[in-house]
C-alpha cells in the first residue's frame, strides 16, 4: 500500500492507494449524461464485478445546490439519524486478465464550479498516476429497443483515435459535465475518450440495463478483458420484453417503433448503419447528429 503525495483541496481520501498497474479512470455521473441511467449502470456493475475499493470522494459542498439536490436523512437501527450527500466517490479496482487496473468514478452532475470540480478529477487522477480517462455517457435517440445498442465513441487524442478506431468530434453547442471533463482533460495532457449509448426515445424514464451493458462490454473491449454480466443480461432481456409489453399497448407506438425496426435492418443489411456495441465507430456521423440535437433539445 502506498500513501498520497498530495490532495486535491476538496479531496478526502478514504484509504491508501493499493498498487495499480497503468490504471485508467471510467467516469460516469448521474443526471443531463446518463439517459436511462445507462452510464451509471455500466460503472457501478464493472466497479462492483471488480471489487471495486472505495478510496477517495469528492467533497460536495462547494458544487451542489442542496436547495434542489436535497440529503438525505436515514434512520439506523437505534433511530440515530444520518446523512447522506451528493456522493462522487472513487474506487480502485484490480482488473483480472488484463494488463492495466482501473480506477471507476461514479457520481452527479454537480450544479456549481464545474472547472474546480473537474479540477479535483484531474489532480486526483495525477496522483494516481492515471494513464487515460474514459468516460462514459448515454443519450435519447431514435432507435429501438429491440435491436443491438448503437454506441458512438470519440477522442481528441492520436494514440487512442488509432487504437480504437475513434473520429474527433465536432459537435458544438451546450453541453454536461462529460464534454467539460473531457476537455479539461485534453488540456492537461491526459488521453481522453468519451464513449455513449443511444437510448430508444420514447421509453426516457425507464433505466435502461441492456445499453449499460453495451457500455460494459465496450469497456471491456478497451480494457482487454471481461467481466460477468449474467445479470446485467438477464435485465436487459426482462427490459426488452417489458417495453415489448408497453409498445404493444399504443398502435401509434407501434407503429413508430416498427418503422424504426426497419430503417435499423435496412442500414445494417447495406453495411451502412450507425455503430453497434461490438463495431464502435463504423460511421460516427449519424449518432453525432442525435448527440447533437439530444444535448440542444435539453438545453435548460
Amino acid at each position: 500500500m502506498s500513501t498520497h503525495a498530495e490532495t486535491p483541496a476538496h479531496v478526502r481520501w478514504l484509504s491508501n492507494l493499493p498498487e495499480l498497474r497503468s490504471p485508467v479512470l471510467i467516469t460516469a455521473f448521474e443526471g443531463w449524461n446518463d439517459a436511462g441511467d445507462a452510464a451509471s449502470i455500466a460503472a457501478a456493475h464493472l466497479a462492483d464485478r471488480w471489487d471495486g475499493t472505495a478510496l477517495a470522494e469528492i467533497d460536495a459542498e462547494l458544487f451542489y445546490d442542496f436547495s434542489t439536490t436535497r440529503p438525505l436523512v436515514q434512520l439506523d437501527e437505534n433511530r440515530r439519524r444520518s446523512l447522506t450527500w451528493p456522493t462522487n466517490r472513487f474506487r480502485a479496482c484490480r482488473v483480472p486478465g488484463a494488463t492495466r487496473d482501473a480506477i471507476v468514478l461514479l457520481g452527479l452532475e454537480p450544479q456549481l464550479r464545474w472547472r474546480t470540480f473537474c479540477e479535483q478529477i484531474i489532480e486526483t487522477a495525477r496522483a494516481l498516476d492515471v494513464s487515460e480517462v474514459i468516460t462514459l455517457g448515454a443519450l435519447l435517440a431514435d432507435v429501438p429497443h429491440s435491436r443491438p445498442v448503437e454506441v458512438y465513441g470519440a477522442s481528441d487524442d492520436e494514440r487512442l483515435m488509432a487504437e480504437l478506431e475513434l473520429e474527433p468530434s465536432s459537435y458544438e453547442g451546450p453541453t454536461g459535465i462529460v464534454g467539460v471533463l473531457a476537455t479539461q482533460c485534453r488540456d492537461a495532457r491526459i488521453p481522453t475518450a468519451s464513449v455513449w449509448a443511444a437510448v430508444p426515445s420514447y421509453v426516457p424514464g425507464a433505466p435502461s440495463p441492456k445499453a449499460g451493458l453495451a457500455l460494459v462490454e465496450r469497456v471491456c473491449d478497451v480494457m482487454g478483458t471481461s467481466v460477468y454480466s449474467t445479470d446485467l443480461e438477464i435485465a436487459a432481456a426482462s427490459y426488452e420484453r417489458q417495453v415489448d409489453e408497453l409498445v404493444a399497448e399504443d398502435d401509434d407506438t407501434a407503429g413508430y417503433v416498427a418503422d424504426l425496426e426497419e430503417a435499423w435492418d435496412d442500414a445494417d443489411e447495406h453495411g451502412d448503419g450507425i455503430a453497434v456495441d461490438e463495431e464502435l465507430d463504423d460511421d460516427p456521423e449519424t449518432l453525432l447528429a442525435e448527440v447533437e440535437q439530444f444535448l440542444r433539445d435539453n438545453d435548460t
